[in-house]
């Protein structure tokens, strides 16, 4: 009976947002579903676009002029698409992964390393032109909508799960860009944005038969299994022979001409190129690092420096590997030219502002990680900040960063939650312990989790069955002595008999001490 209930709702809440949404699409002209408005698509690729250029390796800032050519190319482009007052924004990632993407509002972000890849403007005005597809088609505002209709469902019937264990894992600008630009775009969406991105093209003054050896490219690349490709362009846009098919059918049907550009493009892509062996030790000096070898990333570093002097992530690489060998001080210095090359990154102001915490530099550590912070919030992030507030006596506000970066994975995140644990859970011991009364027979158990970083012991919780009224028509009270591990679940009987008229199971934990 409850079930069909909330499915009702579930389905009521959907029917009205479809009676009330009906709009045409702006680039295929079809009827569709569509409630997120114009000024809110604008809006959600404002928000997402800074943090997620950073959760991709920031901007490269080395060479602005190919930003500026990229710009360039994507604005020509958009003029010609059909919605050109969206506010377009282009930038160039400093990632070695072949990729591109769109956010909502016709913010586009390319690769550097997808840039090493092409080899013509023509080509490049294809990747763009199929980006700015997805924003113009509206592709990703889709993807919220179709959150949004299953989430209303879910909202519907959460009503008699208030407290169930689903909840968003990501939140804020952070959470948002994350999502936006991991979207699995569908066969259709991604048939539309080779079709019009083609159309694009042509406007432009592009030979739309640059799409085609482009896919031909990716499909080549795909059946090489390219890692690099496999989780970049693939991964979100994954290349077909039907594709390539398509798209010659669509050149055939577009006005003969257009330009290439290829020497234009060569001379745009110059620097990237001749210092592309550069990231690759860049590249190679990360995975060093990863395995422990910090002498290997230290010489890697130095060599990619000698190509080019001026990239901030180099000299990051180096900070990295010095402070991994226990050179704090020598880390620092780098760290710092690192962050008068690029103060715009938040792992360079992240590493930085560590390195200080260890060193003793409280007031600049802080300084250091409020602007990594700023720029991302991170778990590790958070905790360098719990940590120094703990420092400095003041329990509250590490409590609140440890809570932050506590939701984050890996080792800051674990580390969190036992710091978030040693100072909270002794007075709140109710936001850790959680207590699920199920019927067994005609009695009821009260299964106790754990869901602290930490063991747990002599953990006390009073269960009480509610009438009408809040009438207590029975309680009890159980305490566990032994420990509960972290993730860990004991089943308790109770003295609790189930109550023929229907009542509400509530409980309270009254106390919990931390198993050392």
């Amino acid at each position: 009976m409850f079930e069909s209930r909330f499915f009702f709702h579930a389905l009521l809440v959907v029917v009205l947002l479809a009676l009330n949404a009906c709009a045409t699409n702006p680039v295929t002209g079809t009827k569709e579903l569509a409630f997120v408005s114009e000024s809110q698509e604008i809006a959600l690729g404002e928000k997402g676009y800074r943090p997620a250029q950073q959760t991709q390796g920031g901007t490269y800032v080395v060479d602005p002029e190919l930003t500026a050519y990229v710009a360039r190319v994507g604005k020509k482009l958009a003029q010609v698409s059909d919605r050109p007052n969206l506010p377009y924004e282009f930038v160039v990632l400093n990632n070695s992964v072949p990729n591109a993407w769109a956010m909502p509002g016709g913010k586009i972000a390319v690769n550097r390393g997808l840039l090493l890849e092409l080899n013509s403007e023509a080509e490049l005005a294809a990747v763009l032109g199929h980006e700015i597809v997805h924003a113009a088609a509206r592709h990703g505002a889709k993807g919220i909508e179709r959150q949004t209709l299953l989430k209303a469902g879910v909202a519907a019937a959460g009503i008699a799960a208030s407290n169930s264990d689903y909840g968003p894992l990501l939140a804020g600008a952070a959470g948002l860009g994350a999502n936006l630009i991991n979207q699995k775009y569908g066969r259709d969406q991604e048939s539309e944005s080779d079709f019009y991105g083609m159309r694009y093209m042509s406007r432009a003054g592009y030979d739309p038969k640059a799409a085609i050896a482009l896919q031909e490219t990716f499909v080549r690349l795909s059946e090489g299994k390219n890692t690099s490709w496999l989780e970049g362009l693939f991964a979100s846009h994954p290349p077909s022979r039907e594709r390539v098919e398509a798209n010659r059918k669509t050149a055939a049907e577009l006005p003969p001409g257009g330009v290439l550009a290829e020497a234009d493009y060569r001379r745009g892509t110059k620097h990237i190129r001749e210092t592309a062996v550069a990231y690759n030790y860049l590249d190679e000096g990360r995975e060093a690092l990863e395995k422990g070898d910090s002498a290997q990333a230290l010489a890697l570093a130095d060599k990619a420096l000698a190509i080019e002097p001026r990239e901030a992530t180099f000299l990051a690489l180096k900070a990295d590997a010095l402070s991994a060998r226990g050179d704090d001080r020598a880390a620092l210095q780098v760290y710092e030219q690192a962050a008068a090359l690029n103060g715009e990154y938040y792992a360079i102001a992240l590493g930085k502002g560590e390195t200080e915490r260890r060193l003793g530099l409280a007031e600049r550590s802080r300084e250091s990680l409020e602007r990594a912070n700023a720029l991302l919030p991170t778990a590790q992030g958070m905790f360098g900040m719990g940590e120094l507030a703990l420092q400095a006596g003041n329990e509250k506000t590490a409590t609140d960063y440890f809570r932050q970066a506590a939701q984050g994975e890996g080792g800051a995140g674990k580390a969190a939650g036992i710091r978030l644990a040693r100072l909270d859970l002794p007075g709140n011991p109710g936001n850790y312990i959680k207590v699920s009364p199920v019927a067994d027979g005609g009695r009821v158990v009260a299964r106790i989790r754990n869901d602290a970083a930490v063991a747990v012991k002599e953990v006390v919780v009073e269960l009480a069955l509610v009438g009408q009224g809040s009438k207590v028509l029975a309680s009890d009270r159980l305490g566990i002595r032994g420990p509960i591990a972290p993730g860990a679940s004991v089943a308790l009987p109770t003295r609790l008999v189930l109550p023929a008229a229907p009542a509400e199971a509530r409980y309270r934990v009254v106390a919990a001490k931390i198993a050392e």
